[in-house]
């Protein structure tokens, strides 16, 4: 384990990267597993690590918006107006990639993308050793993505070079990705900048269908997953549920419910969207350590501010046919 207070451990992580190594990085949505953007053997063992297909593209972490040309091509004037209005931050966007970027960090697609986070490690981290990282989420393919540098020790042990400890995550969800392919504006997969913010910096309406065919990190009908198997259920289902079962029962609620029958492992999730989306992945994971065999979660409200939150849940609870 690195100390991001440490300036030789931060030092130690820098130099790790440009060897070729794998590190696990704070960022301000969840600890994603970096590797040199720009070593293709690295990107590589991104895939091998995760046990992530290697189509499945890459999201590429900048020091500077003042980056994007090396790694994009045909830029818009949009993706510099949303880079200005929210970079450093939880916004990805996708562009045509540049010619001499190598189809490995993108999945084989001739889009990429990229983002430059607002952790401050991690940028001072890239800026300080002009770095560019491909960076998904620090756990195994599908599972649940790390919000702590503890979670990654233990769901990654053995599958990487070090984990650099930057505190717990701010944001807890991954970042917004709205493509800009194409003269298309559209979010592809919902975070922590809401379609709503995109517009008002735009000044043009953004597209954001519930379901889409994009190849993205997160596009996939099972992901984010305990290996508990999780339902999400109303309150009313909830408590019929809890009576009717001798099965341990770990339960997230919203509402503040009394029950008929004491769940086995048991939290009340918050009641803003933000406060949510930050602890989900935390809570989840705590609830799948707990020994329970099912978890059950109190689905939170519908509306524009919750969606990334369902995007997550529906995920999550997805159930192979």
């Amino acid at each position: 384990m690195l100390h991001s207070e440490l300036p030789e451990d931060l030092e130690t992580a820098a130099e790790l990267l440009k060897q070729g190594k794998l590190v696990a990085v704070p960022t301000e949505t969840v600890y994603g597993l970096a590797a040199d953007a720009c070593n293709k053997s690295a990107v590589n063992n991104i895939f091998a690590a995760k046990g992530r297909p290697s189509d499945h593209p890459l999201i590429v972490h900048l020091h500077a918006s003042s980056a994007l040309h090396d790694w994009a091509q045909d830029i818009p004037a949009e993706a510099f107006a949303l880079a200005d209005a929210f970079w450093p931050g939880p916004l990805t966007l996708l562009l045509k990639k540049a010619d001499h970027v190598d189809s490995v960090v993108t999945g084989g697609l001739d889009t990429i993308g990229l983002r430059v986070p607002a952790h401050p490690v991690l940028l001072k981290l890239l800026a300080s050793h002009q770095l560019a990282v491909a960076a998904p989420s620090a756990n195994p393919y599908k599972q649940l993505s790390p919000t702590s540098a503890q979670q990654v020790m233990e769901t990654m042990a053995g599958k990487l070079d070090a984990v650099l400890d930057g505190g717990d995550c701010e944001f807890g969800l991954e970042s917004t990705i709205v493509s800009l392919v194409d003269g298309t504006i559209q979010v592809l997969r919902a975070g922590p900048i809401s379609s709503d913010q995109l517009e008002k910096v735009l000044g043009q309406k953004v597209q954001s269908p519930l379901q889409h065919q994009v190849k993205v990190s997160g596009n996939v009908a099972a992901h984010y997953q305990p290996k508990t198997s999780l339902r999400c259920v109303s309150a009313t289902q909830l408590d019929e549920l809890l009576t009717g079962t001798k099965l341990k029962l770990a339960v997230l609620s919203f509402s503040n419910l009394s029950f008929n029958a004491q769940p086995y492992w048991h939290t009340t999730m918050p009641t803003n969207a933000q406060d949510y989306g930050r602890v989900l992945y935390k809570q989840l994971y705590q609830a799948d350590q707990s020994g329970a065999e099912l978890i059950l979660l109190e689905l939170p409200p519908a509306g524009y501010e919750w969606a990334a939150v369902q995007n997550r849940l529906q995920r999550a609870a997805y159930q192979e046919d």
